[in-house]
């Protein structure tokens, strides 16, 4: 679990990012949580889309997604969501939390 801190720090990272998946009218899928899982475990910190024709309301999108991925969900901002996840492997690890 993350403190305010950490959240904080997070959401300063991933201010200049921009979004690399987009969850549409199917919602949220296996697959997609596996590749997300995989970008994940490279980045550590990255922004998915809700797009507009998705039925699900981006909190429980957020939701699934981190039930999915084992994520954390650092922010739910309009329809982008931020999910933080710290990496397995030592050699890809990026972020220094504080």
């Amino acid at each position: 679990m993350l403190s305010g801190k950490q959240k904080r720090f997070l959401r300063a990272e991933a201010h200049h990012l921009s979004p690399i998946y987009q969850v549409g009218k199917n919602g949220v899928s296996e697959a997609m949580c596996k590749d997300i899982s995989d970008a994940l475990e490279k980045r550590e910190l990255l922004k998915v889309q809700v797009l507009q024709n998705c039925t699900d309301t981006p909190k429980d999108v957020a939701g699934e997604l981190a039930e999915g991925t084992k994520a954390e969900v650092v922010q739910v901002i309009g329809k982008v969501i931020v999910l933080y996840k710290q990496a397995t492997e030592k050699e890809n690890r990026q972020i220094k939390l504080p």
